[in-house]
This record gives structure tokens, C-alpha cells and sequence, in this order.
């Protein structure tokens, strides 16, 4: 065997990689006053990477946020305040208070750019349409002007991602410098498989595998707490995967004007409303919905209203995350 190994879904290899780190790391490292456990050069396949989500209830995944952050890049957007309304930590890693640079990859990836004024995602669909057979389908992240400044805390952990035709599937394999297994790992593969989905339904055909390939694959040791009890779970429940419909970026806009204005708490999103829209964009904008009346309703539960227009498996997330939002005679 010369690749690495492949697994049914990323909850498979999700709980392989904490195990390996946790049991047997190569190295103990410190930098940047973060302690951690590494092991390096770490590569492994998800033959079917639209089952992206793992449903572990100790990680308390924020099942919200995955949703937003690919949303943010597929909308070539570095602003602050849409994704820090879903992850407030990230504020810390702006050096303006108004944008993100190395964290921010939708415009590098979906950004206009010179010479043609094409982004480097339409670049890539222009090239596997006209030589399918292609190895160049490639997407940079990372650049050379990052590491200037040694303090800067806002450098990107992906050097870039590369998409290939095989097989009548689209396949995509990210190649990043590093990775912090409990947070970066779950959430790049979510919003990466996500990117890979939605490029799949452009292009006309089905999702492939996707590979990760990693420099230094870590677990911070504060994390080591929750990575044990993440591995002495048992039994967790398993959810079907949804899959994405044909999507055009007409539809996604929509989906992106839902998201602000319920980010701005400018609307809320009924069942009538989801009747108007296709199912799985309807429970997306959902979970916007959900956390809307997380955050401008801090006094209320949630209603199970809008916990019902979840899939089963975010409903469930949602509550691992939030069990005291939740209402009391919900039927979940």
C-alpha cells in the first residue's frame, strides 16, 4: 500500500485520527505559548465525504458554524462580522477588528483576480470542462507573505486544495500545513467536502473521495480532557447523510441573504417559508434560525417550531451543543 488509509465516512476517520494522536504521538511540542501532542505527515481518504458530520455528543460540535464558514467562503467573504457572530473567538486573530486574512479562504479561492478577472475556483471548473483527464485543477491558500511577520496569529493552516476528474466523480484532496484535531480538522473537512459537493453539482457530476493530507496533525494539550471523553463514548447515534441538490449561485445567494438577515435579526424563518425553498437549503437556513433565537433571545428556549424544521441529525447536534436552550416538552 503506497496511499493512506481510506474510511466509510469522516466520523470513521475522525475518531481514528484522535486515537492515534491521543495513544501514540511522535512528538511533544510548544510554540506560541500552546502546548501540544504531534504527530507528523499524516494522510488519510473519506470515500463517501458528503457523511461529513461525526455525531459525538462530548465534542459538542457547533453544527452552526460548519454551515456559516462554508457559506462565508463559498461567498468570497473576509468580514468579520458574519462569522464571528458564530464564532466570537475568532475576533482575536484580526488585526483591524473589521476583517480576517489567513482564516478568510473565500476570497482567495473565490475572489476575482487579474489577469482575466476570473476567481481561481472558475479557473479550475473552465479546466476540468475542457480536459476532464486534468492534474492542474489546483486552488492555492496559503502565500508566502503569511510568515513576515512571526507574530502574526492569523496564518492560513491550508496550502491548498486540488480537484481531479477520475472515474466520472469528482475527487478533491487538501494539503495543509497543519492541523489541530479537535476544532481545525472537523470544521476544514466539513467546509472543504462542502466546497467539494457544491463544485460536483457545477460540473454535472457525482462526489468523489477526498483526501486530507496534513504536516503536522496535533492536539493541544488543554484539549486532552475532552479528546478522552470524546473516545470513551459509546455507541453514538449514526444520521443518513443529506445530499446536496443542484445548486446554482443564484440559489446560494438566497440562502446568503437568509443568513443576514436572520443574522441581523431582521426576520425569522417559519415553516411557510421552508415550504418555498428546497428541503435541504430549507434546514440549513434553519439552523440559522435556531441560533438567531439563541443569540437575540438569550431569556427564551428555542421553540419547537424551529427545532422541527431540522434534519434529525442536526436536531441532534443542536442539543448536544445547547441542551439548555432546549424546551422542556420539545418533541425531539
Amino acid at each position: 500500500m503506497i496511499t493512506g488509509p481510506a474510511y466509510a465516512t469522516f466520523g470513521d476517520a475522525y475518531l481514528a485520527v484522535l486515537t492515534e494522536i491521543r495513544q501514540s504521538p511522535e512528538y511533544h511540542t510548544e510554540t506560541r505559548a500552546k502546548k501540544a501532542i504531534e504527530t507528523t505527515n499524516v494522510s488519510f481518504t473519506i470515500r463517501n465525504p458528503v457523511a461529513r458530520t461525526p455525531y459525538i455528543a462530548a465534542r459538542k460540535a457547533n453544527i452552526v458554524f460548519n454551515h456559516a464558514e462554508a457559506l462565508w467562503y463559498l461567498t468570497g467573504r473576509d468580514d468579520l462580522e458574519m462569522i464571528a457572530y458564530y464564532a466570537p473567538t475568532l475576533r482575536s486573530l484580526s488585526a483591524d477588528g473589521k476583517i480576517l486574512t489567513g482564516t478568510a479562504y473565500g476570497p482567495r479561492l473565490f475572489g476575482l483576480t487579474k489577469p482575466d478577472g476570473r476567481s481561481q475556483f472558475d479557473r479550475v471548473l473552465h479546466l476540468l470542462r475542457r480536459d476532464p483527464d486534468a492534474k492542474r485543477a489546483a486552488m492555492l491558500i496559503m502565500r508566502p507573505d503569511e510568515l513576515l511577520d512571526p507574530d502574526n496569529p492569523d496564518v492560513a493552516c491550508t496550502l491548498g486544495l486540488q480537484l481531479m476528474l477520475r472515474g466520472g466523480r469528482l475527487h478533491m484532496s487538501a494539503y495543509m500545513r497543519g492541523n489541530d484535531v479537535v476544532i481545525g480538522l472537523l470544521g476544514d473537512t466539513f467546509a472543504f467536502t462542502f466546497i467539494q459537493e457544491f463544485t460536483a453539482r457545477q460540473l454535472g457530476v457525482e462526489v468523489g473521495s477526498y483526501a486530507h493530507h496534513v504536516g503536522s496533525m496535533h492536539i493541544n494539550v488543554n484539549d486532552l480532557p475532552k479528546v478522552d471523553a470524546m473516545l470513551t463514548e459509546h455507541d453514538g447515534p449514526s444520521f443518513p447523510a443529506a445530499v446536496m441538490p443542484q445548486t446554482s449561485w443564484l440559489a446560494l445567494a438566497d440562502v446568503a441573504d437568509w443568513e443576514e438577515r436572520l443574522r441581523r435579526d431582521e426576520a425569522a424563518f417559519t415553516a411557510d417559508d421552508a415550504h418555498t425553498i428546497d428541503p435541504y437549503w430549507a434546514e440549513v437556513i434553519a439552523l440559522f434560525e435556531v441560533y438567531r433565537q439563541i443569540t437575540h433571545n438569550p431569556d427564551r428556549p428555542v421553540t419547537p417550531e424551529a427545532l422541527a424544521m431540522l434534519r434529525p441529525g442536526h436536531r441532534w447536534l443542536v442539543q448536544q451543543r445547547w441542551p439548555s436552550r432546549m424546551p422542556e416538552a420539545a418533541t425531539l
